[in-house]
């Protein structure tokens, strides 16, 4: 089972994080979104506090596809709302490809690199992360406590890394060095994203400008690739937005949510 939080009222937005986080990622925006969702948070598998990720043979992607089917008959949850965040994202776009959930909406979703070089820098990019986090765990909790250590942590992952709470700083750098069997056999099955969505599940897909892990040209590619979703750019922000801008990216979430489960409305992003 997942560990997860569920919080708030409304209909049911499930969340979804990226590949090394935790579901704290979002604490920052779990106050604005409680008031009109009930918030699901999840810790993926080899995360957080999730139990491990055990590979069997089969691709990830249906691995993870079979624990979120579980996760949701668990919690009784019929085709929630789910939003995610790069690997989260593209988790999010699996489940509304298989119809399991009523809207989708991504910041960053993987799986629209060019090719295999451009993968080659993702992968580095990860494989950077973890073993400067590794590296830095006797000294991270001195560095952590201050802004510009924060942000110099951060820098690849958000552009307002300074303003983490130290605490969920330490934290997330733990996590990150935890995660890091899970995200490697991620990263070893990974692939484009192309399969299509049944244009009734509402999709929306937001990118932030200053994205240096899935660089903002994917976002064009998701645009071809995904031409009924709502396209939103993130200004000023990165691979991580739910720092960068907490006001900008709960209204995204929000009205991606807001349609009613199983229903068809659309609405226009700003």
């Amino acid at each position: 089972m997942l560990a997860h939080e569920r919080i708030g009222s409304g209909e049911p937005l499930v969340l979804v994080h990226g590949i090394g986080h935790r579901r704290q990622a979002w604490y920052p925006l779990v106050d604005r979104l409680a008031q009109e969702r009930e918030v699901i948070l999840v810790d993926l598998p080899g995360h957080g506090e999730s139990p491990a990720l055990v590979p069997d043979g089969r691709p990830v992607r249906d691995i993870l596809r079979d624990i979120l089917e579980d996760f949701f008959a668990a919690e009784g949850l019929d085709r929630p709302h789910i939003a995610g965040n790069s690997l989260g994202g593209r988790i999010a776009l699996e489940a509304a490809a298989d119809g399991l959930v009523s809207s989708a909406t991504t910041l960053a979703p993987a799986g629209f690199w060019r090719n295999q070089v451009d993968f080659a820098y993702i992968r580095g990019v990860f494989t950077l992360l973890t073993g400067a986090a590794a590296l830095a765990q006797p000294l991270a909790p001195a560095l952590l406590k201050t802004a510009p250590g924060r942000a110099a942590a951060f820098g690849l992952l958000m552009t307002k890394g300074h303003r983490l709470d130290p605490v969920a700083a330490l934290g997330d750098v733990r996590g990150l060095v935890h995660a890091r069997p899970a995200l490697e056999t991620i990263i070893d099955g990974g692939f484009p994203f192309d399969r299509p969505i049944d244009p009734a599940i509402p999709v929306t897909v937001a990118w932030g400008t200053r994205d240096l892990v899935l660089l903002p040209y994917q976002a064009g590619r998701a645009r071809r690739a995904l031409p009924d979703a709502e396209h939103v750019t993130l200004p000023k922000c990165g691979h991580v937005p739910m720092v960068d801008d907490v006001d900008l990216v709960a209204d995204v979430l929000l009205r991606g949510s807001a349609h009613p489960r199983l229903g068809q409305a659309t609405y226009d992003v700003a």
